[in-house]
């Protein structure tokens, strides 16, 4: 395969790549100071009294926790009447039982929640094989409070701006924190490209020589039992 990338001596090479090295560095410093700064945001109490289904009926957000006191929640894009949940939304997914092994055992719980009623995304979930926790937010206005369902009139927000795209479900993650005496509270969310960071294969595809080689972001993703079979483009993505 031909490229446009220049062949160079080892030397050459090495002089260039110790330029990117302290690029690298300064990035991971970068990446430590928000990652300070993240967490050092204000935090917002939680009042309303939402309510989730599980596998074994009506739960509160606290229920969601599992014991621990900080909770990731994935905001997972599948809405009443779907078959199948967001392609992009199942990319990100199909990182999270990894994650999930350690994550349990520094007390933190991973969860996903959906629009959709419990038993609709059952199926969904037996196809896709995953072991996460997976709730239903359906019948409480927890999307709309947490801005992932955006509606289809009037006017819309979603990751913090002017929305005027064409979905009413939209993915984001929200973090909260739980103190010893029950008080919840909402502690961060993001939305859009602020969610690359819970994809670990587009961290190898950065370091791969063609990088993510896409188009558009994730438009060449499928579900992962779609790969071999007939191409369907994602009815998602983020911008």
């Amino acid at each position: 395969m031909s490229t446009q990338h220049p062949v160079v001596s080892r030397a050459q090479w090495l002089a260039a790549r110790q330029q990117l090295w302290l690029h690298e560095k300064s990035l991971t410093h970068q990446r430590d100071a928000l990652a300070a700064a993240r967490q050092a945001l204000p935090w917002m109490k939680v009042d309303k009294p939402y309510r989730f289904t599980g596998p074994n009926g009506e739960l509160g957000l606290t229920d969601l926790f599992a014991g621990r006191s900080q909770l990731l929640l994935y905001h997972f894009m599948f809405a009443e009447g779907w078959d199948e949940g967001c392609p992009g939304c199942s990319f990100l997914a199909d990182h999270f039982d990894g994650a999930n092994l350690h994550l349990a055992h520094h007390d933190v719980s991973l969860v996903a929640v959906s629009r959709a009623p419990y038993e609709q995304f059952q199926a969904f979930r037996q196809r896709m094989g995953w072991q996460f926790p997976w709730y239903s937010s359906a019948g409480s206005g927890f999307n709309e409070d947490f801005g992932v369902s955006v509606g289809g009139e009037g006017e819309r927000q979603y990751n913090y701006e002017p929305y005027n795209g064409g979905e009413s479900e939209l993915p984001g993650l929200s973090a909260f924190f739980k103190d010893q005496d029950g008080t919840l509270y909402h502690t961060y969310s993001t939305y859009a490209r602020g969610l690359d960071i819970m994809v670990n294969t587009y961290n190898f595809l950065d370091i791969a020589p063609l990088g993510r080689n896409e188009a558009g972001t994730m438009d060449w993703v499928r579900h992962h039992d779609r790969y071999q079979g007939q191409a369907q483009k994602p009815h998602c993505c983020h911008e």
